[in-house]
């Protein structure tokens, strides 16, 4: 699948060097949630996919001037539209 500017999709989507903006997150379970949104990936977030680990899990990504390691089990919850 080929994403394009403006696309939305989950997180878990990206390739290593797409940007995308944080739409919102699709999550049932509240400590997840507040798990997530503790490390700052709220609504509005710009988000840089770095690297991937060799075996494909997890992923680095660039937020708010910091990286951050994530699994791709989290990364499936996370709606983002490609910038």
């Amino acid at each position: 699948m080929i994403l394009k500017k403006g696309d939305r999709t989950s997180l878990n989507n990206l390739k290593i060097g797409q940007r995308a903006k944080v739409i919102g997150l699709n999550l049932n379970n509240p400590e997840v949630r507040r798990h997530l949104l503790d490390m700052g990936i709220t609504k509005g977030t710009e988000i840089l996919i770095k690297k991937v680990a060799p075996m494909g899990d997890p992923v680095d990504i660039e937020l708010r001037g910091y990286e951050l390691c994530i699994r791709k089990e989290e990364m499936k919850n996370i709606e983002v539209e490609i910038i």
